[in-house]
């Protein structure tokens, strides 16, 4: 038995019917090498909301100004996003994560040194939101419309699973670590998760099917797929990239080509409407539960450990409920899926005052269960929507849209610290991110369908 083709074969047999059947796609092999990148980059996403506690009992800093320090993260996290979709065109896909998750690793292993609190804005923010923000989910999407033709929405999933991913792996040990030896020892433990990733991207992740003579995944022939879900769709055969093919030397400045993207799609309502619900969406997830909810929970009385291993289970649950988000965004209206994931993410706001104590309850349970499958389950469905809208300009378009989510974290954790620091405890912020759920769910669900029919965007 011959072993498995993955380097790939001339692009006229690929998958073809009378050319070599292979096993495994390359496609695949770059998607998986993506997902643990993505697992090493999510490891300072958990940090914050379990080393609050202790940097301020060690240096008296304010729930205020660790809270700005995450703002400033999430801010360059989005902003940042757009400018490392084109940056990934014009230098590649594997060059730019490398270079990512080395910031990564270097802005958590300078943490240890912190003594002022201008340092951690320095660490937690410039540093890790570079990082982060180059490895963002519009990398997900960069390679999902790069390597695939088809199943785009579950690879997506599969790919936005992989930050649950680093979640899960990463909030107890960090929990733990923090207790005994200490927070030092947790940022240690991040910059090493994130640097152990960078010799598996610069070996295995290609920036492009070109690199070994294929076709993305599922590109067979070049035939339009019939439009699903009301929403424009492209053809099963077309590059993801028509500018250039990643890494090329070919883009234009990425720069310019970001900023040129978001001029075109900001005459064109859809962006604003995806835009609109991804803040809150970035609001009411990094901004409110993953950095507010174990300080929260602590204030209850609960142990931060108890607190850490209810957000892990989050991120067991938003594993299952981005992937399936992925599986349905390919079958469903995506716009109708996105209106009832911000609704019941609202509704488990609401209640969320009413569960905190000191003790783990059922109830509490369940809103983590269901909060876990509504996490991160938007990203598939809104991904779809930018790639069907704008075409190869879908992936920048994304990361501006990202941009939006972080801008939105960011304000409502600076918000939400305020609100601690003034009142005493967090209910206002969960009520107030309850009410803009409803308001996200509204505004998805009243996308047009026919945007690009009358107000049509020129793509490079």
């Amino acid at each position: 038995m011959t072993a498995p083709d993955v380097t790939g074969t001339p692009p006229g047999t690929t998958g073809g019917p009378t050319g070599k059947r292979r096993r495994l796609h390359p496609a695949w092999i770059v998607a998986a090498v993506a997902f643990l990148a993505l697992v090493g980059a999510a490891g300072f996403r958990a940090a914050p909301g379990v080393l609050m506690v202790p940097l301020q009992q060690e240096f008296g800093w304010s729930t205020t100004v660790l809270s700005l320090a995450v703002s400033i993260n999430l801010v360059l996290f989005g902003l940042t996003a757009p400018f490392a979709a084109a940056l990934m065109e014009r230098f590649g896909i594997r060059k730019v994560t490398a270079l990512a998750l080395c910031l990564i690793g270097l802005g958590s292993a300078l943490t240890v040194l912190v003594n002022q609190s201008w340092q951690i804005l320095l660490t937690w923010g410039l540093l890790i939101g570079l990082g982060t923000g180059s490895m963002a989910l519009v990398f997900a999407a960069t390679i999902a419309n790069t390597w695939f033709a088809k199943s785009r929405g579950l690879v997506i999933g599969i790919l936005t699973a992989g930050s649950a991913a680093g979640q899960l792996v990463f909030l107890p040990f960090i929990a733990a670590l923090a207790q005994n030896p200490g927070w030092r020892g947790a940022s240690l433990l991040i910059a090493a998760g994130a640097l152990a990733v960078v010799p598996l991207v610069l070996r295995w992740l290609r920036n492009s099917p070109a690199d070994v003579g294929v076709l993305p995944y599922g590109a067979e022939t070049p035939k339009t797929q019939a439009p699903g879900a009301g929403i424009p769709t492209t053809t099963a055969s077309e590059p993801a990239a028509v500018v250039a093919a990643p890494g090329s030397g070919d883009s234009p400045n990425a720069a310019v080509r970001a900023v040129q993207v978001l001029r075109r799609a900001m005459r064109v309502r859809t962006f604003w409407a995806l835009a609109a619900g991804f803040a809150i969406c970035g609001a009411t997830t990094n901004g409110l539960i993953g950095t507010h909810f174990i300080p929260s929970a602590h204030d209850h009385g609960m142990p931060e450990t108890t607190a850490a291993g209810l957000l892990a289970v989050v991120g067991i649950f938003d594993i299952v409920g981005t992937i399936a988000s992925g599986w349905l965004t390919d079958r469903f209206n995506p716009k109708v899926l996105l209106a009832v994931y911000y609704q019941f993410r609202g509704i488990g706001l609401l209640v969320l005052p009413l569960l905190l104590g000191s003790s783990v309850e059922p109830s509490m349970i369940i809103f983590v269960v269901v909060y876990g499958l509504d996490w991160v389950a938007t990203v598939p469905p809104t991904a779809a929507i930018c790639r069907s809208v704008f075409g190869a300009d879908g992936s920048v378009v994304f990361g501006w849209v990202f941009a939006a989510h972080q801008l939105g974290a960011a304000a409502a954790a600076l918000a939400a610290g305020f609100i601690r620091d003034a009142t005493g405890h967090y209910n206002y912020a969960w009520l107030g991110a309850a009410a803009m759920c409803t308001v996200a769910a509204v505004i998805s669900a009243t996308i047009r369908k026919d945007a690009v029919k009358k107000e049509p965007i020129a793509v490079t």
